[in-house]
C-alpha cells in the first residue's frame, strides 16, 4: 500500500468548493442584498433577547429550554443516520428479522414524537402575545434610555 497526495485531491476539492461557495454566497449578499440601514436593524442582538439594561440581568429559563430541546432533538435524530445506512443489511448479518429491526426504530420514532408532544404541550415553542409584549417593552425600555442619554449629553453640551 503506497501513499500518494493525489488520493487526497478529491477531498481538497471539497474544501475549496465549501469555501468558494461559503465566499461567494457572502459576497453576492453584498453586491445583491438591500441596504436600508434602519435603527432597528443596526441595533444589537443576541438570543431573542434585546440588549436593555445590565449585563448582569437574569435571562428567563425559557431561552435554556430551547437550547437543551434543540441538543436533545439533534442528537436523537443522529441516532437515525447508522441506523438507516445499515438497516438493510442489519439482518442478513446479525441474524434478526427486518420486521424487528424496523419495528425497533419506530418505537424509537414514536419515543422521539411522545417528547415532542410533551415539550408542545408544555409550551416551550409558544412564544405568542406574551413574548410579543415582552419584547415591545424591552423596546420601549430601550428607546427611553436612549431618549434620557441624548437629554443627558445635550445638558452637558450646554
Amino acid at each position: 500500500m503506497s501513499f500518494h497526495l493525489s488520493d487526497y485531491l478529491p477531498i481538497l476539492l471539497m474544501f475549496i468548493v465549501a469555501a468558494g461557495f461559503a465566499v461567494g454566497n457572502v459576497l453576492l449578499s453584498q453586491f445583491v442584498g438591500q441596504r436600508k440601514r434602519t435603527k432597528t436593524k443596526l441595533m444589537p442582538y443576541e438570543c431573542g433577547k434585546d440588549p436593555v439594561g445590565s449585563a448582569r440581568e437574569r435571562f428567563s429559563v425559557k431561552f435554556y429550554l430551547i437550547a437543551m430541546i434543540f441538543i436533545l432533538f439533534d442528537i436523537e435524530v443522529i441516532f437515525l443516520v447508522p441506523w438507516a445506512v445499515v438497516a438493510k443489511a442489519l439482518p442478513s448479518q446479525g441474524g434478526v428479522s427486518p420486521t424487528f429491526v424496523y419495528v425497533e426504530m419506530m418505537l424509537f420514532i414514536a419515543l422521539l414524537l411522545a417528547g415532542y408532544i410533551y415539550v408542545v404541550k408544555k409550551g416551550a415553542f409558544d412564544w405568542g402575545d406574551r413574548a410579543r409584549r415582552e419584547a415591545e417593552a424591552e423596546a420601549r425600555a430601550l428607546a427611553d434610555l436612549e431618549a434620557r442619554q441624548a437629554e443627558r449629553k445635550k445638558r452637558t453640551a450646554a
